[in-house]
């Protein structure tokens, strides 16, 4: 497996993975599926922006993605990013995940991010074991502000500190 910076030819690989969570789960809350062009923006605007989007490739092509954005608007949460990470359904299992966000927490460290912050549907289980494992903490449970497939849906905040303190990082 390699990890690398995504690409626009990337787009479609990325576009299919998170297309699937968007019409066949509650992981993502949307149910407007990505385009193409629209995930080629996305990985420019956040290169651009000196943010990761990175990808794992096997030799069966892209199997996961990871990136991640400032987590509320506002010059005062300049240092702390929501993540997103996302693996085809037979990569799971593997260490992709790991992998992809081992790598997503060296580069925040690298730019002087204090937290990471993931935002994962309560229905995820999964998703939120996973991110325990890794070290982070649940710090939100909020009710029922997701609403997909006819019911409502808790959202579940989970936050890892890279930095404490005065760290200028």
């Amino acid at each position: 497996m390699i990890l690398r910076a995504a690409t626009d030819a990337d787009a479609e690989a990325v576009a299919r993975i998170v297309n699937l969570y968007i019409r066949e789960t509650t992981v993502s809350f949307t149910e407007i599926e990505k385009t193409v062009d629209l995930v080629a923006q996305e990985i420019a605007v956040r290169q651009a922006e000196g943010r990761p989007f990175l990808v794992a490739q096997t030799d069966e092509g892209v199997v996961g993605y990871a990136t991640y954005d400032q987590f509320r608007k506002g010059t005062g949460y300049g240092r702390t990013m929501e993540h997103t990470v996302m693996l085809a359904s037979d990569a799971r299992g593997h260490g992709v995940g790991r992998a992809l966000m081992a790598a997503l927490e060296d580069h925040a460290i690298a730019h002087g991010v204090g937290s990471l912050m993931a935002g994962i549907s309560g229905e995820n289980t999964e998703a939120v074991a996973f991110h325990l494992a890794l070290g982070y903490k649940e710090v939100g449970h909020v009710a029922q502000v997701g609403f997909k497939f006819g019911r409502w849906i808790d959202l579940i905040l989970l936050q890892k500190r890279l930095s404490h303190g005065s760290d200028s990082r």
